[in-house]
């Protein structure tokens, strides 16, 4: 796989529709994720919808200027219905396999690696049925997502721009707080997703592709966790783009804290005993000051930025969360967030 970290961005929003990245998509019938939007529009209104936007908001264009920034790898993250009627009960959602080949295939013209990132987040709340903490998603049984897993890396396996799987997106297990535990999927069960994940992958497409768990923002609840000699190339993956800690970043003392707070979650994740990587990142700081004028607020995320670039160095894998957004949000796209740094800072 090669030792050079990777450095990359997260196509978000493109194979799974996400409010934030395009909020046009969705304004017109007053959805705020995918399944609403679905309900709202009826099968064949969403179905055109969703063709057409991802035919025209990633293209090979973008995959060249992706590389052409300095980046040498995306995590895409996709659904759990790619393969459509031929996957899992894919209700009104629409495959889009062979737009992951064709991703793969620019991605390998300009020599850029891969992260699939299954887009599932199991113990999250599901819109219509709450928790759905015995799925590995909200929508579909465990055992259909292993289906999709294992033929995802059997598929790939020989491929030269596929580094990689994350076997969710994020997920959300659940905590003991005081006497009560909090919303989520029992992380034993996560666990054993993940171990039964890791053996089909493994059974796939051998030893080569790293096999990547999000730390559901526990980074202290992995202590040795498929660290043993047993499981070969498994990455925790930390998500810090929207950081918990409460912290005063109305100036560049502030903000550095914040970033402090990031490296301690890195550092305590790292006593795992497996690498950890960035998975998302983003120059939004968490609280806009009333007070803070537009220009102060960009030299402060200037600053964010900068400062979480120093951070993540030590990481073998880091990627800005996102590529691209509608709106140009200017914490969030990397094409203005990334704009004004060197391309030495990002390599």
């Amino acid at each position: 796989m090669g030792s050079h970290p990777l450095h990359g961005v997260n196509l978000t929003g493109w194979l799974t529709l996400e409010s934030w990245v395009t909020p046009e998509l969705f304004a017109e019938a007053g959805a705020l994720d995918e399944q609403s939007l679905a309900n709202a529009l009826g099968p064949r209104r969403y179905a055109d919808l969703v063709r057409s936007h991802r035919a025209e908001f990633v293209t090979r264009e973008d995959f060249a200027r992706i590389a052409a920034r300095g980046f040498n790898a995306v995590r895409l993250p996709v659904p759990w219905y790619v393969y459509g009627e031929q996957g899992p009960e894919p209700g009104p959602y629409v495959g889009c396999i062979e737009l992951v080949d064709q991703a793969l295939e620019w991605a390998e013209e300009i020599d850029l690696k891969v992260i699939f990132a299954l887009a599932i987040n199991p113990g999250a709340p599901c819109p219509d049925e709450g928790v759905a903490p015995d799925n590995a998603d909200c929508h579909v049984p465990r055992e259909r997502i292993l289906d999709v897993v294992y033929a995802l890396a059997k598929r790939y396996a020989l491929r030269a721009g596929f580094f990689g799987i994350e076997l969710a997106d994020d997920a959300v297990p659940q905590v003991r707080r005081g006497l009560a535990l909090t919303d989520g999927v029992p992380i034993h069960r996560l666990r054993n997703y993940y171990r039964e994940a890791y053996e089909l992958v493994r059974s796939a497409a051998g030893e080569d592709p790293v096999v990547i768990i999000p730390d559901g923002g526990i980074p202290g609840g992995w202590g040795r966790f498929m660290a043993q000699r047993h499981y070969v190339n498994v990455w925790l993956d930390s998500h810090l783009d929207r950081p918990a800690t409460r912290v005063d970043v109305s100036g560049p003392s502030g903000v550095r804290r914040l970033v402090a707070a990031h490296d301690r979650h890195l550092r305590e994740a790292r006593r795992c005993g497996m690498p950890v990587m960035v998975g998302k990142w983003s120059s939004s700081l968490p609280v806009a000051d009333a007070q803070m004028t537009p220009e102060g607020r960009i030299a402060l995320e200037r600053v964010y930025t900068s400062e979480q670039l120093g951070t993540y160095e030590k990481c073998p894998a880091w990627f800005f969360n996102t590529w691209k957004t509608s709106g140009l949000l200017a914490g969030w796209d990397a094409r203005v967030a990334l704009a004004t740094f060197e391309r030495g800072m990002i390599v």
